[in-house]
């Protein structure tokens, strides 16, 4: 009787431990997925998909082969991961050598990401200021100063969402030489914002970053998610054939 009862509470530790660490597992899971709608990788989705540049601002040359149309929120943790990890390698291969531009337009995730929307207007009043060029000055700003509050390097890895104000907003565009006070405080952009929003729905879009890549036929490829470059890259090149 005594056997019994010490290997049933050997069996009762045993299964009590496996319980706790998968929980613990899956608690860490959730936890960093809840910062986005969208996981940090995604599908392709081949076929038509209908997205306009718009008038939002342009990175690389106008007249390039290949479109790629960012939908975006300044707070997710994805897209600066993205912005991070990946970009630098579609700027320096494609951006840089003109065969492709990045148009980037805005997806404000409001119901998670309290500051997406505001950032997405101060941007916006930069670009009135400075044009496409001051807009990702500002839209690399934004990224940077939460990387050094994530991680305390501008280029440090992403872990977490970062939490932010309206002050912080100004005090960045001003180091960069821009008063957009009047105009955050006014949301003269909302609804620039809210158009963005209405039409990355429209193409299917649902989470952030996601991603319209358009070829010189007009097919937009759908892409999801913080992707690596390799993901970039065989879309791209396809486009480019």
């Amino acid at each position: 009787m005594t056997d019994e009862i010490i290997i049933s509470k050997k069996n009762l530790w045993m299964y009590s431990t496996f319980i706790l660490i998968a929980v613990v597992i899956i608690g860490g899971v959730l936890m960093f997925s809840g910062n986005s709608a969208t996981p940090s990788t995604g599908d392709a989705i081949t076929g038509l998909v209908t997205a306009s540049m718009d008038d939002d601002a342009v990175l690389g040359n106008e007249n390039a082969r290949v479109t790629i149309i960012e939908f975006s929120d300044y707070q997710c943790s994805f897209c600066r991961k993205f912005w991070t990890e990946t970009l630098p390698s579609i700027k320096s291969q494609y951006i840089d050598t003109g065969k492709v531009k990045l148009v980037y337009r805005d997806l404000p995730l409001t119901s998670i990401h309290p500051m997406a929307q505001a950032s997405a207007e101060a941007a916006e009043s930069v670009r009135e200021l400075g044009g496409d060029e001051a807009y990702f000055k500002y839209h690399d700003k934004i990224f940077s100063e939460q990387n050094i509050l994530d991680s305390g390097s501008a280029s440090g890895p992403v872990t977490k969402t970062i939490q932010y104000t309206a002050a912080d907003l100004k005090k960045w565009a001003s180091e960069l030489g821009y008063d957009i006070s009047s105009s955050l405080d006014s949301g003269k952009y909302r609804s620039e914002v809210q158009k963005d929003s209405k039409d990355a729905q429209a193409a299917g879009g649902t989470g952030t970053p996601f991603f319209v890549i358009v070829g010189s036929d007009g097919k937009g490829t759908v892409l999801s998610g913080a992707q690596p470059f390799s993901a970039f890259k065989q879309l791209i090149d396809s486009k480019l054939a």
